[in-house]
């Protein structure tokens, strides 16, 4: 099997590249693209070997991308060995304690603070060369939903008219959306790409993708994860600290905090559009259905954020009329 030889392939240039006789190698993780990760266990400390098959998922964005943060002084992987043409690399442990392993009332402040100040330092990332979240992309994205969500998922074969409700709600958004500062996006800033490190935390893992883009992208995948969620009013508070942290250090103008929290709610609703169709289509393409345990935490982000704007006035409503609660569930987020 494919899979198999790449093991073999890692193996041997783990054991050239490293003492061999004092190396072991186990499955750390996968994610959901095509990289698999081990644990290299050698000389009494730890290693992480990432195994990113060239033809699928190059390295070259991950060390570009990894650099660029270890300048800022946020806690990315330090990268020890490289093979791009196998694509293979061996980096820093960063542990195996991600944020959503700890979080609770007690300890979230204390980690999201901590998570707020890496992202200032991250949104300072040298961004030259990066591709632009643009229109085009962010639209794009969204067109994920009523492809994999509403069609491949549910069934649901829309009219006309629904289209176009469909098609002007995300024309709005993206029209509201690049009127926003820009800088360095992870795009994926959330508590399973955050690991709990004893200096320096965060350690920040999945980066590879990052773009020039909103600054509130992040904040807003932090503050309203898909996989966990917090009371309104906590992250009412986190919204303005963050707020007051980004001016200072003048990543961001002043504003009023209506007009930031508007613009962090739109971002967002983007963002909950997105995955939607995203778990939709790892569930029906890639055959990892375990993503859609999320779908209705995720649903509900953008049915309670949502209400709040007119510009998902119509889509709140279509939402209504093909029952889309009903059919996926929904989670109650306290105020």
């Amino acid at each position: 099997m494919a899979t198999d030889s790449r093991l073999q392939q890692l193996s041997q240039w783990i054991h050239q590249t490293l003492d061999g006789s004092q190396a072991t190698i186990e499955v750390a993780s996968a994610d959901a693209s095509f990289r698999r990760y081990f644990r290299i266990h050698h000389k009494n400390k730890t290693l992480i070997a990432m195994d990113s098959p060239p033809d699928k998922e190059p390295v070259q964005p991950f060390i570009d991308i990894c650099q660029r943060i270890l300048a800022t002084g946020a806690h990315a992987p330090h990268i020890y060995h490289q093979n791009i043409e196998q694509g293979f690399l061996i980096l820093e442990d960063l542990g195996s304690t991600a944020y959503l392993d700890k979080l609770n009332k007690d300890t979230v402040d204390n980690y999201y603070q901590a998570a707020m100040q890496a992202l200032i330092k991250l949104q300072k990332v040298n961004t030259t060369g990066l591709p632009h979240y643009d229109t085009k992309r962010l639209h794009e994205e969204m067109t994920l939903m009523p492809e994999w969500f509403l069609g491949e998922h549910l069934g649901i074969t829309l009219t006309i008219k629904q289209q176009q409700i469909i098609e002007t709600t995300f024309n709005s958004l993206t029209s509201a959306i690049t009127e926003q500062n820009t800088g360095f996006v992870h795009r994926d800033y959330h508590s399973r790409n955050l690991m709990i490190t004893e200096t320096n935390n965060p350690g920040i893992i999945d980066f590879q993708d990052a773009v020039i883009g909103p600054l509130s992208y992040d904040l807003v995948s932090l503050l309203r994860d898909c996989y966990i969620a917090w009371p309104h009013s906590q992250v009412d508070q986190w919204i303005s600290d963050y707020q007051q942290m980004a001016e200072n250090a003048q990543l961001i103008p002043k504003m009023t905090i209506e007009k930031f929290s508007k613009q962090v709610d739109l971002i967002g609703l983007q963002r909950h559009i997105k995955v939607l169709g995203i778990f939709a289509r790892l569930k029906h393409r890639d055959n990892k259905p375990h993503y859609l345990n999320d779908l209705p935490l995720t649903l509900s982000y953008l049915l309670d954020i949502g209400q709040r704007h007119k510009e998902m006035t119509d889509l709140m409503q279509l939402f209504t009329d093909l029952k889309i609660a009903d059919k996926i569930g929904t989670v109650v987020i306290p105020q």
